[in-house]
């Protein structure tokens, strides 16, 4: 196990800021969609964290047009 935590702390970014419940955050995400390819934005509150360092996890959810989606 040690030569995984190594492996993590070594690729790890130095300053990663941190992430509550409650916070709200702006997603950038790649869809591929056949041969063209775009980026998406999705800004929403989080409303769940998981894990911890490069396994981090984290749920946003959003409402739109009174719609809730996560």
């Amino acid at each position: 196990m040690n030569v995984i935590h190594q492996l993590e702390k070594e690729q790890q970014k130095k300053k990663v800021p941190a992430l509550r419940a409650g916070d709200t955050v702006r997603v950038h995400a790649k869809v591929v969609e056949g041969t063209r390819e775009r980026i998406q934005m999705f800004e929403g509150t989080v409303i769940r964290v998981t894990g911890g360092g490069l396994r981090q996890n984290f749920t946003v959810r959003r409402v739109t047009h009174g719609v809730g989606v996560e």
